[in-house]
């Protein structure tokens, strides 16, 4: 049965998303080696899906500067973007307004994402988490395409990684209170949940 938002209208399906044979890469994502990754501990053990939003400069869609912060590059074009130069950052992907992905870092590596972070009692969330940013704000609603590419890369991930649950997927927010708020009150994560409870 489809889920209809306000208007009526079905959403559509989600695209199938894939993983390569060695789960380590997106088939559909635009590939981007980001140098700010390393390691993990325990890549047996990926184990909690983390969500975060961003824009640079703030609020600004579409821009090459989220991009160019993953890479170590960023040109400051805006007063706003010199305070992140030098950062190094990443995520495992990033998924933009118009659902398109570019990942960054192989699933099995350890991205920079969650800072200084813990899940149900246990810090270091980077050394078994996988973090996804949505392009967006905190207060600006984010794209149904956005939620669809979402769902469907957490269902290619949670085929993949066992440990990876619907019950282990969370915001920035609640991994690091108090430091981070994304991905903000605009995330409809009754949405979200409602359609990764779809039948695929």
């Amino acid at each position: 049965m489809a889920i209809c938002p306000p208007d009526g209208e079905p959403y559509p399906i989600e695209p199938h998303l894939t993983l390569e044979p060695g789960g380590r890469w997106l088939d559909q994502a635009h590939h981007c080696f980001s140098p700010f990754q390393g390691p993990r501990p325990d890549p047996e053990e990926i184990s909690l899906l983390v969500i975060h939003n961003i824009t640079l400069p703030p609020g600004l869609f579409g821009a090459p500067y989220i991009q160019q912060l993953f890479l170590g590059c960023v040109q400051a074009d805006y007063p706003d973007l010199e305070a992140v130069q030098g950062l190094q950052v990443s995520a495992h992907l990033l998924i933009r307004r118009d659902g398109s992905l570019v990942q960054f870092v192989p699933f099995d590596r350890r991205a920079w994402h969650a800072g200084v972070s813990e899940f149900e009692g246990r810090p270091g969330c980077n050394d078994y988490s996988i973090g996804i940013e949505l392009e967006g704000t905190d207060h600006t609603p984010y794209n149904l395409l956005q939620y669809q590419a979402l769902v469907s890369v957490t269902r290619a991930l949670i085929r993949q990684y066992p440990l990876l649950t619907r019950d282990r997927i969370t915001g920035h927010c609640d991994i690091a209170p108090g430091r981070k708020t994304d991905p903000g009150p605009a995330f409809d994560w009754s949405l979200f949940h409602a359609l990764l409870e779809k039948d695929s």
